[in-house]
């Protein structure tokens, strides 16, 4: 890309549009996600569906262009450039530090979307649980594109804040949802995820491109991801998983309302603690998208 920060989002969506599609196709095409077929064992087919997608994509990559990194041919290249050590420098500033720890945070309470919201759903009996929620993806879509819109009004931080915010309404409307008269609120918690995750994680990637610089952007996106789907997520999921186990009773019945207004307390900690904390620094310029 030429121009990432511009071109970023238009290429980022069709992973999104990716999942919508596989989403529509599970509930929808082959309805292994219906209480029947999830009796039967059917929704195991989504691990074949997944494997012969990624075999497909793994046989593409090889037709890819080659593009080796960007490098000066007179400058000397060191053990931290390979290991990408110079984007633990930024770590130092306090500000980026609020926001790496932030990203690990927040990551808990987004652990319990990815790992409960699908059996919540299906437990609680709504119909056809993953192609609806695939709403999150299609107003991930839309508020991708609105991002430019919302930095120049409101900036980074707040940009931010908007996005935790958006944690622990969408949990709340979980905790007191039903498949019922409150269906509603259901999915209003779903299409909430294009406000939760853009607004935060495509927002701070964004945010990491402009803080690093160019020489150490890939190696400062290396270190957002380990901080986020590495870190974050590996403690977000032990922590769901022990809270869902607590509230589960004898009869494999969970106690949903209080596991789903954990994550939003979380969520709503992490946020005080960003605002309180994290002082945007009007001089970093994020481009348009």
């Amino acid at each position: 890309m030429s121009d990432p920060e511009k071109e970023f989002s238009t290429i980022r969506v069709w992973g999104t549009i990716g999942w919508i599609v596989a989403g529509l196709m599970i509930s929808y095409v082959f309805h292994w996600d219906s209480s029947a077929n999830i009796s039967g064992g059917l929704l195991r087919n989504t691990f074949l569906m997944a494997g012969i997608a990624s075999a497909i994509l793994g046989l593409f990559s090889f037709i890819l262009p080659l593009t080796p990194p960007k490098s000066n041919k007179n400058e000397k290249v060191t053990v931290s450039d390979i290991l990408g050590l110079e984007a633990l420098k930024l770590l130092k500033n306090r500000d980026f530090l609020v926001f790496f720890i932030s990203s690990i945070l927040i990551c808990i309470p987004l652990a319990f979307y990815y790992q409960n919201a699908n059996p919540f759903l299906s437990g609680i009996g709504l119909e056809n649980p993953t192609g609806k929620m695939t709403l999150g993806q299609i107003s991930e879509v839309l508020f991708m594109l609105l991002l430019p819109v919302f930095f120049k009004k409101f900036g980074f931080k707040n940009t931010l804040l908007l996005g935790m915010l958006a944690w622990v309404l969408r949990y709340v409307l979980f905790a007191y949802g039903n498949a019922g008269e409150l269906t509603f609120m259901l999915i209003i918690g779903i299409a909430l995820h294009g406000i939760c995750y853009d607004f935060f994680f495509v927002s701070g990637q964004i945010y990491t491109n402009a803080r690093a610089g160019e020489k150490n952007r890939s190696a400062a996106q290396g270190l957002i991801t380990l901080a986020t789907y590495g870190i974050g997520m590996l403690i977000g999921f032990y922590i769901a998983g022990v809270i869902t186990d607590t509230y589960r009773t004898a009869d494999n019945l969970v106690n949903w309302k209080v596991v789903w207004l954990i994550p939003a307390g979380i969520a709503a900690l992490v946020m005080i603690l960003f605002a309180l904390f994290f002082k945007e620094n009007k001089l970093i310029k994020v481009k348009q998208l």
